[in-house]
């Protein structure tokens, strides 16, 4: 069984080795053991864990969701796919929600461009746009 240094898992994974302990600091990542002259040592299970917290990042997981995920994964024997599935729909609620937000803002913002004539030449003393924003109906 391969055992690696912290800098040797952050080269494999492609990460710092900062990242590395933030993610021990955060509980997502927990050294099995360590060497004689006392530095933690990390196996292939640890770089599978890694990748694994990556992935989750890359697809917008927080820290409590993918910890969540990590504990299931963990015991999975004792845990239900629907429970995993829980999650990811919770996160695509929450990004629909953001969506729906986002786009009353921009439409918003549309609203309010579009009401400007941005005359280069005219000072903002009359601006629509600061005047919208300082509107106090």
């Amino acid at each position: 069984m391969a055992r690696y240094l912290i800098g040797q898992l952050a080269k494999r994974c492609e990460v710092s080795s900062d990242t590395l302990r933030f993610y021990e600091k955060n509980g997502l990542l927990i050294p099995g053991e360590r060497s004689e002259s006392g530095y933690r040592l990390y196996s292939d299970e640890d770089v599978s864990r890694i990748r694994f917290i990556l992935r989750a990042k890359a697809i917008g997981l927080s820290l409590d969701e993918i910890r969540e995920l990590l504990a299931i994964r963990v015991e999975a024997d004792q845990h239900s796919c629907a429970e995993v599935k829980a999650i990811t729909q919770a996160k695509l609620d929450d990004i629909d929600s953001k969506l729906a937000e986002l786009q009353r803002i921009r439409r918003a913002l549309k609203r309010l461009n579009d009401a400007c004539c941005g005359a280069a030449d005219d000072d903002a003393s009359h601006c629509s746009i600061l005047e919208a924003l300082a509107d106090e109906q």
